[in-house]
């Protein structure tokens, strides 16, 4: 399901924070939004940690950083507090966010199967349509990628 040069779907979440966050609402910002499986976990606590670490890179052009998973509130308020994350968590407990992304699918871990989040990011331009997406997204090396595509669409 490739979704590049389509509207991105909007929707209102809740954040860690309390407050309620509306894509719509970052139109004119370029945004980065990757979707996660679960908070504390070591890919999901190594992923956040890297936009952590590249956010001023990040914000010098001009980026928001938002993560989403089907976390509680209460997770993402210990998962930001232990790594003192600066972005926006956004909780999508039902899944609705992440079916509009088609990032809610089908897994497989150990023999088992179950429905969970696939690792995917996604850049969304100023004007609201989703310019890149990586799905399936290997941890390792990802974040410097998204900031290398960010970086490479000046000029």
């Amino acid at each position: 399901m490739d979704m590049t040069d389509h509207k991105a779907p909007d929707f209102t979440l809740k954040a860690n924070d309390s407050s309620e966050v509306t894509l719509s609402d970052y139109r004119g910002q370029t945004v980065v939004l990757y979707f996660y499986p679960k908070d504390m976990t070591p890919g999901c606590t190594t992923q956040a940690c890297e936009f952590r670490d590249a956010l001023p890179d990040l914000q010098a052009e001009g980026v928001v950083v938002l993560g989403v998973s089907p976390d509680s509130i209460e997770k993402h308020e210990k998962f930001v507090g232990k790594h003192e994350l600066p972005f926006l968590l956004l909780s999508d407990p039902d899944q609705e966010v992440a079916n509009k992304y088609g990032v809610w699918q089908l897994k497989k871990n150990f023999g088992k199967e179950y429905m969970g989040i696939v690792r995917s990011t996604f850049v969304i331009n100023p004007e609201g349509k989703i310019e890149k997406e990586w799905r399936k997204v290997r941890v390792k090396g990802h974040v410097d990628e998204v900031y290398e595509y960010i970086k490479g669409k000046e000029g």
